[in-house]
């Protein structure tokens, strides 16, 4: 090109795909400025192709800042990025996914369910908030740290969904582990059009933990049989001979089983629990979420701030979403939302929100 004249060469280096590949880049001297000039082509290969997403996948699923500079593979000529560098990158992608994560509408979604739980992150617990449509599709919401689930925190959170756009006005299905807080703060922030369904598991295993361990086994197996019964009636009659039996027992059992009691029985109550018990009747749609979770952020050996806590579980969670699978038998769900406004309208005396809107 006129006006330019090659100056040599040096070594660099460009992007294959995310890993560095050294090359030997000419230099070009502007004849008239007296000056190099930059190679906008060459700029352009300073960057990887997908940005910082690749080096967010690998971190993700199992690849150590550390071994990274000994895992370039893509030509032999390629040299892998520092430590640093690619704490760095992951930093950066990290902090999109959770920006991404914790500003997403929610206007989109037809929600029926929502599953309410925590994870242990060092020395807090980060509560997950699922949704669920009335497709069967997990959709994860969003969450908060705190120390317990309590019911401040809690609101914060459920108000925070309400703010994106989170549509309530045909009530929710709302499972949780029995937390009192959590309990709390969903009748706070969403009144009367929710329904709350606490963990027949976790209830049946804190009325277990107050009994003596040569017991605990009959009993479970007691407790298990009457939440398995199909009707209200039944479940309720078995669960009521059971608290016969632990009067003799053990008082503070009796309580545990009373506290909340009517509430591990929504799904009985609303008539569905043969059709959507394998995925209500417990936390468990959350808990398989929680180990996929945990494949990905336990090799953490050391949590040092709250960002990165965050930035973790935000990826994590936006790294499965594709592949989660839908809730069991999702095909009942729509008369999970039918039966949700009956009993809405039940409770209020307003009429059906279907037949009013």
């Amino acid at each position: 090109m006129e006006g330019y004249d090659r100056w040599g060469k040096q070594w660099g280096s460009v992007y294959l795909r995310d890993q560095k590949v050294p090359i030997l880049v000419p230099r070009v001297r502007n004849q008239q400025e007296d000056k190099e000039i930059r190679l906008r082509s060459y700029e352009r290969l300073q960057e990887p192709w997908n940005g910082d997403g690749g080096v967010l996948k690998r971190i993700l699923h199992g690849l150590s800042c550390r071994s990274y500079e000994a895992c370039a593979e893509a030509v032999p000529e390629a040299f892998g990025l520092s430590g640093s560098t690619v704490s760095k990158r992951y930093i950066r992608a990290s902090a999109k996914e959770l920006k991404k994560l914790c500003e997403r509408r929610l206007e989109g979604y037809d929600f029926v369910g929502l599953i309410l739980d925590g994870k242990i992150f060092g020395a807090d617990e980060m509560v997950i908030a699922l949704g669920v449509t009335v497709q069967g599709r997990k959709i994860p919401l969003g969450f908060v740290q705190t120390g317990t689930e309590n019911e401040r925190v809690g609101r914060e959170m459920l108000e925070g969904l309400l703010e994106r756009g989170l549509k309530i006005q045909d009530g929710l299905f709302c499972v949780i582990d029995g937390s009192k807080g959590l309990r709390k703060a969903l009748y706070e922030v969403f009144g009367s059009k929710v329904l709350v369904q606490r963990c027949q598991w976790h209830k049946r295993e804190n009325v277990i933990g107050y009994l003596p361990k040569g017991i605990q086994g009959a009993m479970r197996r007691k407790l298990q049989e009457a939440y398995e019964e199909p009707t209200y009636e039944k479940a309720k009659e078995r669960l009521l001979k059971v608290r016969r039996e632990l009067q003799q027992i053990n008082r503070s059992a009796v309580n545990s089983l009373d506290e909340g009691f009517e509430e591990t029985l929504t799904l009985h109550r609303l008539g569905l629990f043969q059709e959507l018990g394998k995925s209500f009747k417990t936390t468990n749609c959350i808990e398989s979420l929680m180990a996929l979770i945990a494949q990905k952020t336990d090799k953490v050996d050391y949590w040092r701030t709250s960002d990165q806590k965050h930035r973790w579980l935000a990826a994590a969670l936006l790294d499965l979403e594709p592949r989660l699978r839908r809730v069991k038998r999702y095909k009942h769900l729509p008369k999970l939302r039918i039966a949700i406004q009956r009993a809405i309208q039940a409770a209020d005396g307003s009429p059906s929100l279907r037949e009013a809107a």
